[in-house]
């Protein structure tokens, strides 16, 4: 039997991103279920907690267009390759039902899930959730769970996760999923 999913975005997202911490709002504070984000909430979510949050839901933007980009979109039900800009994609889609994302703040089921993308954001989760010594390094900043699939991240934030970042993760998750 699989434990609830808390976060936000979509409940069956292909795309799946595990955070350690959550929004420092008493909603998402004591949120305990999935709750899709709506249009405009990014924004406020944003304005109201200040520019860490905002460097995270970029980022997630930036990922999700780059892989679009590239043809992979985990197993959304929403088709994003309509989006020419990042921005448009964070403020139009990102997060909300039927995207294909999710920001999850309940730590990952381990078992193996070859449908989709799962991202574990930085090695200090890595390290809390007890996977350190179960990870082969693919270079200083990504690292694979081999038996769940998961890849450990950096941060969502621009220094640790740069636009460079980006496109090399997307284009080991592309060689990845073409095997």
């Amino acid at each position: 039997m699989s434990k609830q999913r808390i976060g936000l975005g979509d409940a069956d997202a292909g795309i799946q991103v595990f955070i350690a911490n959550r929004p420092p709002l008493a909603e998402y504070q004591q949120l305990q279920i999935m709750q899709p984000l709506q249009r405009g909430d990014i924004a406020r979510i944003a304005s109201e907690t200040g520019n860490h949050w905002r460097k995270i839901f970029n980022v997630y933007a930036k990922l999700i267009f780059a892989l679009q980009q590239t043809g992979i979109n985990g197993d959304n039900n929403q088709d994003v390759s309509g989006y020419t800009r990042w921005q448009d994609l964070r403020d139009q889609q990102l997060l909300q039902a039927g995207s294909g994302q999710a920001l999850l703040f309940s730590p990952p089921e381990l078992n193996r899930d070859t449908t989709k993308i799962r991202l574990l954001l930085a090695k200090g989760y890595a390290q809390t959730l007890g996977l350190s010594t179960e990870l082969i390094w693919l270079d200083n900043d990504f690292a694979l769970h081999q038996s769940s699939g998961i890849v450990v991240c950096p941060y969502f934030d621009y220094r640790q996760l740069s636009d460079i970042k980006i496109q090399r993760l997307v284009e080991w998750l592309k060689q990845r999923a073409e095997r």
